[in-house]
């Protein structure tokens, strides 16, 4: 496994984590920002993984970006 293997993994963890809807999928199960910034416990672990997630959800269009470069050298490299 190879640096630019372990990079597309991360870019593929990184769509699945923008694409995750809150009031569909993460408010039910307890996962909404509101419930982890009003209580103040951000700095636990399922505070700062709720975080990552919001923040990977602003971040699309740079996403999208780094997807159209990967499909690009994939195309060219094969």
């Amino acid at each position: 496994m190879g640096l630019w293997t372990l990079l597309e993994g991360f870019l593929l963890l990184a769509n699945a984590l923008a694409i995750l809807n809150e009031d569909r999928f993460l408010a039910p199960r307890g996962w909404s920002f509101s419930e982890v910034s009003g209580n103040g416990r951000s700095k636990s672990l399922k505070g700062q993984l709720i975080g990552l997630i919001y923040a990977t959800q602003y971040l699309r269009v740079p996403l999208i970006v780094l997807n159209a470069i990967i499909m690009v050298v994939k195309l060219v490299s094969g």
